[in-house]
């Protein structure tokens, strides 16, 4: 009987767990869980064992025991767990991005003859699948791919839209909270642009998706590194960004000039204080000038339009306690943003993804617009949890069944990977609408 050990058991794994379940049942396959916390997942209904990732012993005595290993907890965990799997000739999947370290051990794992697929979640997996599709037809056709850009967000449905920030928790609040502390790096036309993290939320772009209207998209890190990625060395434009509804990153601007994204050092007092204490904290002492119109002041913001509205809203002028015994200022503002941001009972998440391609072709300019829009169905199988875990899935599911065969340390971007997971996507009405601008 093959085994599969799912290591990280979050909300971004449910849907694969569900997913890997019934492929088990018909195939006479083996699942374990393993989780630190077996009180939160005491509804699946599958065989567990209670693990601390960070316990080498304990993780590597876990791991022997199994055929393949799925990597479902964050990030930082990953190489921990590709160690052991290296160490016990262990296959290895993840939705995470390829580390440095992992990068490193390639050779190792390929002359094992093991497969260390990376990247086959959303983004990053299902952006390259979808972008690597398009750029190998628009090649395959003689094409010569000019400009590429892509942004993908995890948002809420436009039904379950009802807060002025257009924004609620469909993913990790904390990846939110510090998102773009990263210098971004991309082409425009040519011309090589870095922008630093305090002007990365005044550097957006504007997109139309049928159907739902304008978004707003900032850069995204390293948008280089993809033109070999995607083999597309000679490109003019390569960007890769975040979508948001308009408005969003203005807004959020304000919260990075004023220093309350900085995770770097703890804040005194800070069980003691309010947040129209803490606001204070950070902007200059006027006299006779109320918080607001200070805020308002110094940010540069007008205090009857909407963005003001959006920050009155979160209740940051008002005796309301910053409620944490300590933290960060980062810490501070994602405590207030988990209970303003937050999905209710009924919510609804939306993933919005979206490849514009400009290409030349016998010597005729051509560009395509492919987005793909897919809307949760419930708490569980949020659409976040259905585009990160049904590709890996799916992944998974080809290897245990033969039809998978490659070894390294590899990203889904080669049409014998992408091409079954895409084609099985569209049974879950995870599906990609093309047409030519």
């Amino acid at each position: 009987m093959k085994s599969i050990l799912i290591i990280g058991a979050g909300l971004s794994a449910k849907v694969l767990i569900n997913y890997l379940s019934k492929q088990a049942k018909q195939n006479d396959w083996k699942i374990t869980i393993a989780e630190q916390n077996l009180h939160a997942i005491e509804y699946i209904d599958l065989p567990k064992i209670q693990l601390d990732v960070t316990d080498d012993k304990a993780r590597y005595e876990c791991i022997k025991n199994f055929d393949v290993i799925i990597s479902m907890v964050p990030a930082r965990f990953h190489f921990l767990i590709a160690k052991d799997c290296l160490a016990l000739g262990k296959h290895l999947f993840t939705a995470s991005y390829i580390s440095p370290e992992m990068k490193a051990i390639e050779k190792e794992v390929k002359e094992k003859n093991l497969l260390f697929l990376n990247e086959c979640g959303l983004d990053p997996g299902l952006d390259h699948m979808s972008a690597m599709k398009l750029i190998h037809n628009i090649k395959h056709n003689g094409g010569e791919i000019l400009e590429f850009e892509s942004s993908t967000g995890g948002l809420v449905a436009p039904e379950y839209d009802n807060n002025p920030w257009n924004y609620k928790f469909t993913w990790n609040p904390r990846n939110v909270v510090l998102a773009g502390m990263e210098p971004a790096k991309y082409l425009d036309n040519g011309k090589y642009k870095y922008i630093p993290y305090h002007r990365i939320f005044q550097w957006t772009t504007n997109i139309k998706v049928a159907g739902l209207g304008d978004f707003e998209v900032y850069p995204n890190r390293d948008s280089l590194k993809y033109r070999y990625i995607y083999g597309l060395e000679n490109v003019k434009t390569m960007l890769r960004g975040t979508i948001r509804r308009p408005g969003y990153c203005k807004s959020w601007n304000a919260f990075v000039q004023l220093g309350l994204t900085d995770d770097s050092y703890e804040i005194e007092n800070i069980d003691k204080m309010t947040w129209k204490e803490l606001i204070s904290a950070y902007l200059p002492n006027i006299p006779d000038k109320s918080i607001e119109d200070n805020f308002c002041d110094y940010l540069g913001i007008n205090r009857n339009s909407q963005e003001f509205n959006k920050f009155e809203w979160l209740e940051i002028f008002t005796e309301k306690p910053v409620g944490l015994q300590k933290g960060t200022p980062a810490q501070a503002l994602q405590h207030l943003l988990e209970e303003k941001w937050k999905l209710e009972v009924n919510d609804k998440d939306l993933i919005v993804m979206q490849h514009n391609i400009g290409y030349k072709i016998n010597g005729e300019y051509h560009k395509i617009k492919s987005t793909l829009t897919y809307t949760g169905k419930d708490q569980i199988n949020t659409a976040m949890a259905a585009t990160v875990g049904l590709p890996l899935a799916i992944a998974i599911d080809l290897f245990m069944q033969g039809k998978l065969q490659k070894t390294g340390v590899l990203l889904p971007i080669e049409p014998d990977i992408y091409e079954p997971i895409l084609k099985k996507l569209e049974e879950f009405n995870i599906k990609f609408v093309e047409e030519e601008i």
